[in-house]
């Protein structure tokens, strides 16, 4: 179940950070996130999201201080209780 978790919270941070990428300053984490994903897809193995959705978490924590309506407390809630559950 927290495998699951993970996995949507990645999902869900990715289509955010995705919309917040308009001038390619997330590019990196973006593609990142994309890779995981399509790698637990295939194989199950949930490391990378939990590596990467770490990194999400801590770019979204950025952004929301820089602009605190761009990013849901709801997602960052998810990643941080995903997160937790490792």
């Amino acid at each position: 179940m927290s495998d699951l978790k993970i996995a949507v919270a990645c999902e869900e941070a990715l289509e955010k950070l995705s919309k917040l990428n308009k001038d390619g300053v997330h590019s990196q984490i973006v593609a990142d996130l994309q890779w995981v994903l399509g790698s637990y897809s295939f194989d199950g193995n949930p490391e990378g999201l939990y590596e990467k959705g770490l990194l999400a978490l801590n770019e979204l924590k950025v952004v929301k201080k820089d602009k605190p309506r761009a990013v849901a407390k709801k997602l960052l809630d998810s990643l941080d209780v995903a997160l937790a559950e490792k």
